[in-house]
């Protein structure tokens, strides 16, 4: 008897071999799947060949066979590289949170994302600690937070993944700015606690904040005008008595100082309410006494 048909069954799909002469073998030549392998059961495509004679008689062999079970089992691997995505911080930004929360995202629609290879680099050295990963459609929702504080200054983030077929993402990088340090202020005058006969008042200090304001009692803020580090002007205090003086620094990303002044205002002269000498008249190179009765 002869060989009438041979046959192969690949991801539901059936295709009939031809002979070749000069290898004396059956053979044809199949487009593979587009999806990769690596989801299938045991990571591939399982195959099956039917071989058919002139009389009917029907052998057939697939990957559970013990002699030649691991010949039909077709991989696939894409071509395709994961995609990831940076979510925070974003490029360019200013924060004044030295331990910020680095978020991305990292997809792939085929063989799907090798978790283990999810990483992340802070000025080029891998982060210390693990970082959250957590499944979502077709890749993982990621998240890190530095466990030391970051230095004021400018920060590089680095993002890597691979697929579960080996393709390497391009990096994704992120650069951002750190300021959580508060900015220096010093009030040089008016002193603490001072006196005034006049409601306006000099002031003046420095600072290395972006912004500075000074504040009276329940007053509003006011914008102080900040010249190479150094400040002045004046302020008006409102109430007789005891008045809150608030100067407040911020620096560009938002970190406050503040100092405090407790300023007296005075403006009432005091009154001489009696002037007694005793005894008057007194003898030439004798002591007496002055005595005034003072009001204010």
């Amino acid at each position: 008897m002869a060989v009438k048909t041979v046959q192969a069954v690949v991801n539901g799909q059936t295709y009939t071999l031809t002979y070749n002469g000069e290898t004396q073998r059956y053979e044809t030549t199949i487009n593979a799947p587009a999806k990769s392998s690596y989801n299938e059961t045991g990571h591939y495509y399982p195959v099956t060949v039917k071989a058919t004679d002139d009389a009917g008689n029907e052998t057939s062999v697939d990957d559970s066979d013990e002699t030649l079970g691991a010949s039909l089992q077709l991989i696939v691997k894409e071509k395709v590289a994961p995609v990831s995505v940076i979510t925070a911080p974003t490029s360019g930004q200013l924060t004044s949170n030295s331990k910020p929360e680095i978020t991305w995202t990292v997809t792939d629609d085929d063989s799907g994302v090798a978790a283990d290879t999810i990483t992340l680099l802070i000025d080029n050295t891998p982060v210390e600690g693990a970082i959250t990963k957590n499944p979502i459609e077709n890749g993982y929702s990621c998240s890190y937070t530095p466990t030391a504080a970051l230095d004021d200054g400018q920060h590089t983030i680095i993002v890597r993944a691979s697929d579960n077929d080996g393709n390497a993402a391009s990096d994704v990088s992120v650069t951002f700015r750190v300021l959580a340090t508060a900015p220096n202020l010093s009030v040089t005058t008016p002193a603490n606690n001072s006196y005034h006969k006049a409601a306006e008042v000099a002031f003046s200090g420095t600072t290395d904040g972006a912004t500075l304001t000074v504040k009276v009692g329940d007053g509003a803020e006011e914008d102080v005008t900040i010249t190479e580090g150094a400040f002045s002007g004046s302020l008006t205090l409102t109430a007789e008595g005891s008045n809150t003086v608030v100067f407040k620094a911020v620096s560009e990303s938002g970190v406050e100082t503040t100092v405090t002044r407790t300023l007296y205002l005075d403006t009432h002269a005091p009154v001489i309410q009696s002037v007694s000498i005793t005894p008057n008249p007194v003898d030439a190179g004798a002591t007496y006494i002055i005595a005034v009765e003072v009001t204010d």
